[in-house]
């Protein structure tokens, strides 16, 4: 994972340890989710990518700030404008 705990906790502004687990599994699903974008399978590509862990930070706080609301259609059209100049034509 290449957003660290605390790096995300700092993005989120979050100083409580309670919600660690969450925000780490929302990290991880961000990743996931962006190199989906991205089209890209390895973690070392993806990361080599400029704006790569800007967008891994806006998922991840996206998905932890609107975790009852949540419009994805919104997250992904900002995924994809932050990753169109590096992503994929195919995987």
């Amino acid at each position: 994972m290449a957003v660290a705990l605390e790096e995300m906790k700092n993005y989120l502004r979050v100083d409580y340890d309670e919600d660690d687990v969450l925000i780490e599994g929302m990290v991880r699903a961000s990743e996931k989710i962006c190199m989906d974008v991205a089209r890209m399978d390895s973690e070392e590509e993806f990361y080599a990518v400029e704006n790569a862990k800007v967008a891994v930070l806006y998922a991840a706080a996206y998905l932890y700030e609107h975790r009852e609301e949540a419009d994805h259609h919104a997250m992904m059209l900002t995924l994809r404008a932050l990753l169109s100049g590096s992503r994929k034509e195919a995987f």
